[in-house]
């Protein structure tokens, strides 16, 4: 028959050996995580607020048409075009950020936004292929 042992069983310095090794972990988790300082960190945390200032633009952009006097069906196309360069906006962060088919997205991000840049000069008859 096997003998099975209990906690009280054990030898001190199993006991001591544990304890130091508990308080070194309980250490590291404690301790301040380092701040990265490589270009890739610090163009996703400056990209947090650049979202904010693009919000804001649209926000702007939705009432002062209205007060204006132009007509809706031009401030929902305005509104429309400028969420397309948006949209690219976003895939092209999203692109950086996951690593996975990043050229891929990166293109069509780009794409977007070069569409949204044409159909603004378009809305604004002022055409860019005359």
């Amino acid at each position: 028959m096997a003998k099975h042992r209990r906690w009280s069983d054990k030898p001190k310095s199993d006991s001591n050996k544990k304890n130091i090794e508990n308080e070194l972990e309980s250490e590291e988790i404690l301790s301040p995580p380092s701040v990265p300082t490589n270009i890739k960190s610090i163009i996703l945390s400056g990209t947090k607020y650049a979202y904010i200032v693009i919000a804001v633009a649209l926000f702007s952009g939705i009432f002062t048409p209205l007060t204006l006097g132009v007509e809706t069906d031009e401030v929902i196309s305005g509104m429309l075009v400028i969420l397309l360069g948006l949209g690219g906006g976003i895939m092209i962060f999203l692109a950086i950020k996951n690593q996975t088919y990043t050229t891929i997205m990166i293109c069509s991000g780009l794409a977007m936004m070069i569409a949204s840049l044409i159909l603004i000069y378009e809305i604004a008859d002022r055409s860019l292929f005359v």
